[in-house]
């Protein structure tokens, strides 16, 4: 039987916007139900998670594709978009961090301390970014975007966290230093001043190694859309997936108080499940916090973290079936299932010991104004060129693209 395709056309808008339009739904609605029985701005979290998963997927705004790039081919563009990126974030955080307030509000950043078990942590989950394919905030939209195989990333990233959770006390009698900020040890002014130095050395480092690699910088992929159809449907410039992640992140601080997070969210969901099924995590050091015990004891739709995961697949999703590239493949290797499992237990455990991922200890620890988050910078990045040094034994192919011929 034959397929006319003028029908095949006038279909696709159609199916186009289903998906996408029910996910946008299944979000507002969420929102307004978590706003009535918990607190309206977590609600309107999920709605930031939502925007979030648009961007990250849009913007292909990955962490490990971008470090695997400057370390195989010294290719930086991901990795200066990522320092804009911090930039924006400080300029924002650094004046409402020293104030203590926001819009009226109490805030907080993401401050920890600077021992073992956050170098260690950090290079684990370095090296479960190259294995899993994904970071945090990678894992979260890949898999909300259709990739089968992030989802078995996702499944062992939640159950490498809840083994981190067993093993944190250990963890944390290990020497450490005590947590430090440069808002508070330098105030808002200077460490923004700070802040922006390391990042400008940072890209200007990346331009000096590309272009003694390749003569030239990377040009950024021509995309053939007007502008109204590439903001809806992608893919969009790094740049502006740097400029709204930072933003996103900041709406972050002003509703929840403190900057965004992933990753306790997976540590949560694994113990919940840990217990249904008759186990018991509360004698557990990691459990026995304030805020991790009422984290445990209470629904999991009340935890900040939770729904802008849940927000974050759910616009990932949207946005996949927008861009036409929802087509999840489950035939996969062997060998890329069994990274897949690595990698998801390195990320899980590693984001443990080190008080966050690329989000919760990268992105928003050096938000935060942490030096805990530069450590965490330099001990992932190590990781980094581990993982892709192994990447080879399970994955087929040339590592990276093919560096072009440096030209006279």
């Amino acid at each position: 039987m034959s397929t006319n395709p003028a029908s095949l056309e006038a279909e696709t808008p159609a199916s186009k916007y289903r998906v996408p339009l029910i996910a946008m739904a299944a979000v507002v609605f969420g929102a307004l139900l978590i706003g009535v029985f918990f607190s309206a701005n977590t609600g309107m979290l999920m709605i930031v998670g939502a925007l979030l998963g648009v961007v990250l997927y849009h913007a292909a705004f990955g962490f490990t594709a971008a470090w695997r790039a400057f370390i195989t081919e010294r290719r930086g563009r991901g990795l200066r978009a990522q320092m804009v990126m911090l930039a924006l974030a400080v300029l924002l955080f650094f004046p409402a961090l020293g104030a203590g307030e926001l819009f009226g509000r109490p805030v907080s950043g993401l401050v920890s301390p600077i021992g073992v078990s956050v170098v260690v942590g950090a290079f684990i989950f370095g090296l479960g970014m190259q294995l899993g394919g994904g970071c945090a905030s990678g894992t979260l939209f890949t898999a909300g975007g259709g990739n089968a195989r992030m989802l078995i990333t996702l499944l062992f990233f939640i159950v490498g966290s809840v083994i981190g959770t067993a093993h944190f006390a250990w963890w944390q009698s290990l020497p450490a230093f005590a947590p430090v900020s440069l808002v508070d040890v330098a105030g808002p002014g200077v460490g923004i001043a700070i802040s922006l130095v390391i990042f400008a050395a940072i890209a200007a480092l990346t331009v000096v190694l590309e272009k003694g690699r390749h003569g030239q910088l990377e040009k950024a992929p021509k995309v053939a859309k007007p502008g109204r159809a590439r903001w809806l449907e992608g893919p969009w410039p790094l740049v502006a997936g740097a400029v709204a992640l930072a933003l996103l992140n900041f709406a972050t601080l002003a509703l929840a108080g403190r900057p965004w997070g992933i990753t306790s969210a997976f540590a949560l969901w694994g113990a919940k499940v840990f217990e249904f099924i008759g186990g018991d995590v509360s004698q557990w050091g990691y459990w026995q916090s304030e805020s991790n015990a009422a984290a445990l004891s209470s629904s999991i739709f009340s935890d900040i973290t939770t729904v802008m995961n849940i927000g974050i697949m759910l616009g990932a999703l949207a946005a996949a079936h927008l861009a036409g590239r929802f087509a999840p493949n489950f035939n996969i290797p062997l060998r890329s299932v069994i990274a897949a499992i690595l990698g998801g237990l390195m990320l899980g455990y590693g984001a443990r010991l080190a008080f966050g991922c690329n989000i919760g200890a990268y992105f928003s620890g050096i938000a935060s104004g942490s030096l805990h988050g530069w450590i965490w910078m330099v001990a992932a990045f190590a990781g980094n060129m581990l993982g892709v040094k192994l990447r080879p034994l399970f994955f087929d192919g040339v590592e990276g693209r093919k560096p072009k011929a440096k030209t006279a």
